[in-house]
């Protein structure tokens, strides 16, 4: 059974990017509520099922936690920046155990579905952008993402160019190189019908460079799964 664990450690390992692209499906993990989690796993099942080209194929889950900031006490949020190590370390350790067993019930299908798997995770409060900084530095073509009928109808009524939420700001602003495939309730969503803003390509040209670039983490799993942290 694959697992997942962060060590803070020296190392520079990261995820084996030098795959064939066509080879590499990157399906989103939303954080959040049990509907997104539904969301995610029904891109992942539907990933398995139609997207995975062959053998050699492997999927990484992509998925992105929120900056800790506060750590919680009885008298309410401490900024982590007072806390005393003991208590940051105690929270970044059931942190970390959350985010392992969030995202194991995916890591369990695949390998009871015989897929290869990794992880990247990424620590950022903008979920889209994070995404987004992405597609350029794993050089990602394929990009399977989770949906609920809600996020879709926020697509279909958003007027402004990636103005919505975070799946309006993936969709509009991912490089052409980068295909974006939407499933919701298990089917792959046409974007046609959703974007009615953008008659022709779904994709927006490649947004201009960001002043902010992805930063390692010194975090990474052994064992069956390997995990690449990036930091904004």
């Amino acid at each position: 059974m694959p697992s997942i664990t962060e060590e803070g450690n020296n190392s520079s390992e990261y995820c084996s990017y030098d795959r064939n692209a066509n080879d590499v499906v990157y399906v989103v993990t939303w954080r959040g509520s049990d509907e997104l989690l539904s969301a995610s796993m029904d891109a992942l099942v539907w990933t398995i099922g139609s997207d995975l080209r062959g053998p050699s194929s492997i999927v990484y889950l992509v998925h992105v936690f929120p900056e800790l900031r506060f750590i919680p006490t009885p008298l309410g949020r401490l900024p982590i920046s007072q806390a005393n190590p003991e208590q940051k370390e105690s929270y970044v350790i059931d942190e970390r155990s959350k985010r392992a067993e969030y995202l194991q019930k995916f890591l369990s299908l695949c390998s009871s579905s015989k897929v290869q798997v990794e992880t990247v995770l990424i620590e950022s409060d903008m979920e889209a952008k994070a995404i987004l900084d992405l597609i350029p530095i794993l050089n990602i073509r394929n990009l399977v993402i989770g949906a609920t009928k809600s996020n879709l109808r926020k697509l279909k009524s958003s007027s402004k160019r990636g103005g919505g939420g975070t799946l309006d700001q993936i969709i509009h602003n991912a490089p052409e190189c980068c295909e974006v495939k939407v499933i919701c309730d298990g089917k792959e969503v046409s974007l046609q019908d959703h974007l009615t803003n953008e008659p022709a390509s779904p994709h927006s040209p490649a947004p201009s460079p960001r002043e902010t670039t992805l930063e390692p983490m010194q975090d990474h799993t052994n064992g069956f799964v390997k995990c690449g942290c990036f930091k904004l």
